[in-house]
């Protein structure tokens, strides 16, 4: 094959190529009508309106459910403040209860004391009667001796009465104080469960309010998510469209170069040629006849490919047979610096540097950094730059 007839293919494929976009949709899409440029802008401020919407919503259910925490932790305040309140009602009723039982006690022993009073004047002092004492001082006998006898007996009897009714005056005095404390602190317990119980019923009502206002925010949220979603949807399909038509339609003029170059005639003169540049120029060519066929795992064509399904048969067609697995393709041939790379040779992609163990996938470089490749299920054979992070090395296959 001359060289300029392969300079010339190569010029026009590079060129071509170099618009092919990085997407193929789906065949039914490019049956459609191209999108307007003003369909696709008007696609595209949708989704921006959307999203905006959502950020708000976003922003105001973060409010609300800030606000739901506090009033809930209110809630739990309130709860409790009642339940203290509920066990200092239990504790002024006991409290009630012993003082009731106090005044019973005091009253009793008032009752004793007044007997015990009684008693002693009945059986005591020689028969004086502490209740008229000047009528028992002046009806003794004995004399003036006997008068002192009388009083001192009378004024020793009249005290310990005295004391006694003072100490019963006090002890009911006490009795009135702890039953009206008693009958207060119960009252007041009462009122304050209330209360407590008024303020749970407001601070569980708030929290429920604020629940309901969530959950319509967040149905608010989950309706504009699905807006959103619908117009995202709406504007990648336009974009996808527009690619696609475009894509497809220079990926036919690029089928059409493979074809012109990858015809009968021309690879038997290429081969005819036996140097690896023309061997490269069948390889290249070629693989631009297979644009849009689907990838299937372990494919080899005709009708789909894997990555080394489509370099295999590539090459088959310059007459060099190749094993389908990038391992012994990697070493069907010299390596190759990527600054000297050529049409034709295969380029491989690792995870791990200098490790050929982790190389898993190849394509055929076409020139200007672009290479065809078959590359991952549900894609199809397409164009693509080789400038990735994985990019392990190349080789040019070996007749």
């Amino acid at each position: 094959m001359p060289n300029t007839g392969c300079r010339r293919m190569a010029a026009i494929v590079v060129g071509l190529a170099c618009g092919y976009t990085m997407a193929i949709g789906q065949p039914a899409l490019a049956a459609k009508p191209r999108p307007t440029a003003e369909e696709a802008s008007k696609a595209r401020k949708q989704v921006r309106e959307r999203a905006a919407e959502l950020e708000d919503v976003a922003v105001r259910l973060a409010e609300s459910r800030a606000r739901q925490e506090e009033l809930t932790a209110a809630a739990e305040q309130a709860v409790e403040a009642y339940h203290e309140a509920e066990v200092r009602v239990v504790e002024a009723a006991a409290e009630h209860r012993q003082a009731a039982e106090a005044v019973e006690r005091a009253d009793k022993m008032l009752a004793e004391a007044h007997e015990d009073a009684r008693n002693i004047v009945a059986r005591g002092y020689g028969g004086y009667d502490v209740t008229h004492p000047k009528t028992a001082m002046m009806a003794g006998r004995g004399g003036p001796q006997g008068y002192l006898q009388r009083t001192s007996v009378l004024s020793h009897l009249q005290s310990e009465q005295a004391e006694r009714l003072r100490r019963l005056r006090d002890m009911r005095q006490v009795r009135a104080i702890i039953r009206d404390r008693a009958r207060e602190t119960y009252r007041r317990r009462l009122e304050a469960v209330r209360r407590a119980e008024e303020a749970k019923r407001q601070a569980e009502e708030a929290v429920a309010r604020q629940v309901e206002q969530t959950r319509e925010i967040e149905q608010e949220q989950a309706e504009l998510e699905q807006q959103l979603a619908k117009a995202r949807e709406r504007a990648e399909r336009i974009e996808r469209r527009r690619i696609v038509t475009a894509a497809r339609a220079q990926a036919r003029t690029l089928k059409g170069i493979g074809f012109k170059y990858a015809n009968a005639k021309w690879v038997k003169e290429a081969r005819a040629a036996g140097t690896a540049a023309a061997r490269g120029e069948i390889a290249a060519s070629w693989a631009l006849t297979q644009l849009g066929k689907p990838y299937v795992w372990a494919a080899a064509g005709p009708h789909a490919y894997d990555c080394s399904g489509l370099t295999m048969r590539a090459w088959e067609r310059a007459g060099v047979r190749l094993d389908h697995w990038t391992g012994t393709q990697w070493r069907s041939g010299p390596h190759v610096p990527v600054e000297e790379l050529e049409r034709g040779d295969l380029v491989f992609f690792g995870r791990v540097k200098n490790d050929p163990k982790s190389i898993h996938h190849v394509g055929i470089y076409i020139g200007e950094g672009l290479m065809v490749h078959a590359p991952h299920t549900g894609d199809v054979v397409r164009v693509a730059p080789i400038w990735r992070r994985d990019l392990f090395g190349a080789t040019r296959p070996a007749g």
